[in-house]
């Protein structure tokens, strides 16, 4: 949970995550796996009205996740 309002780790996973979306070896279709949902959820906030998640919450979580899987996946 620290790691979690630690402004050193977003730091990093933001880094990353820019590197892996910047990257060429990685594919166009694993980039879009992040860059959808959230420009999505960006652009119509409404479609989960019960759920009071913030947008920058929700990539937050999306960043972190998807860079965990991308970098099982594309190893450096």
């Amino acid at each position: 949970m620290r790691k979690l309002v630690s402004l050193r780790h977003w730091k990093h996973v933001f880094v990353r995550i820019y590197r892996l979306l910047v990257s060429p070896r990685v594919r166009l279709a694993d980039k879009l796996l992040y860059l959808v949902p959230v420009a999505v959820y960006w652009v119509m906030p409404d479609v989960m009205p019960l759920l009071p998640i913030d947008d920058i919450a929700v990539t937050m979580l999306a960043a972190e996740l998807y860079t965990r899987y991308m970098e099982r996946k594309y190893p450096q």
